[in-house]
């Protein structure tokens, strides 16, 4: 049996595609595979170059199999596409996979620590925290609006409408609207203190890692962004210079020319996304605004 020097891994929920070569580019192994069969196939097979395209759970499969002594590089899917031959099915995109994991100019994603991934949920459930908090106040309002019951804008606005829906002599709230808006209330001040709590783990998560200090030492990063990219950035090493770090995270306009004009675009949405999840920004502690070494 031929030596199988490079796979394709399509990964999925439940049923995974396996697509794998030689040295001389055949095909050696090409089939579906149930998620409880993956590492004992794994374990089989000889150490290897495994590629699979950087999507859900891919940092998980990518420990795993590093663990079992192959080499694993993670593509950004839309790299991988254009190897992709003419229909879309697990089959092609695993053969698609295996081919681009193979080219000399592809671009890889580094692997994720736990500890990464951990600082990145946290930083992502606060942020669902506070869109669902600004959904419910959004409904409070809308809600006794329909009661000619209104307030300014901000938290104190809220303040008021809650006393209003707490006041029981207030006539202008029927009972089974004051019941409701009055369940969203309780809702709203528990998402508040789930958000502060979220702020205290990601101060400790902050106070904890060492390079996230750092860079909590350049004006006008806080510990909220300062976390958010520690864990987004595998490997600082992977960008060449600062232009290359601003140009992934989306400060600089993407292109869109062709035929010698420029067509800037606006800039991309991970930057946006990035601000989102560290906004409101957290408390620091108090702190010189210097640069280190000036």
């Amino acid at each position: 049996m031929q030596t199988t020097k490079t796979v394709g891994l399509d990964i999925a929920k439940s049923v995974f595609q396996v697509h794998g070569i030689d040295a001389d580019g055949n095909v050696v192994v090409r089939r579906q595979l149930k998620r409880r069969y993956v590492l004992t196939i794994f374990q089989k097979l000889p150490p290897c170059l495994v590629g699979i395209e950087a999507c859900a759970s891919s940092h998980y499969w990518s420990r795993e199999l590093q663990a079992l002594g192959h080499t694993v590089r993670l593509m950004p899917p839309a790299y991988v596409k254009p190897y992709v031959k003419r229909h879309k099915n697990d089959a092609a995109d695993a053969e698609a996979i295996c081919e681009a994991v193979t080219r000399p100019n592809m671009r890889f994603v580094p692997t994720k620590t736990p500890e990464q991934q951990s600082c990145l949920m946290l930083h992502r459930t606060r942020h669902l925290f506070i869109r669902q908090q600004t959904a419910i106040i959004n409904s409070i309002r809308a809600h006794l609006a329909e009661f000619g019951i209104v307030a300014p804008v901000g938290r104190r606005g809220v303040e008021q409408l809650l006393k209003v829906v707490a006041d029981a002599n207030d006539t202008r709230l029927p009972e089974i609207a004051r019941a409701c808006v009055a369940a969203l209330g309780t809702q709203l001040l528990a998402l508040k203190a789930q958000i502060l709590a979220f702020d205290r783990r990601i101060l400790a998560w902050h106070r904890s890692n060492e390079t996230s200090k750092r860079l909590d030492a350049i004006p006008g990063v806080g510990p909220a962004l300062a976390t958010a990219l520690v864990a987004s950035i595998g490997d600082p090493k992977t960008f060449r210079s600062g232009r290359d770090f601003t140009a992934w995270i989306g400060l600089v306009p993407k292109q869109n020319s062709s035929g010698g004009k420029d067509k800037p675009a606006r800039s991309a949405s991970k930057a946006i996304a990035i601000c989102a999840a560290c906004s409101p920004p957290l408390r620091s502690p108090t702190r010189s605004h210097e640069w280190p070494g000036r």
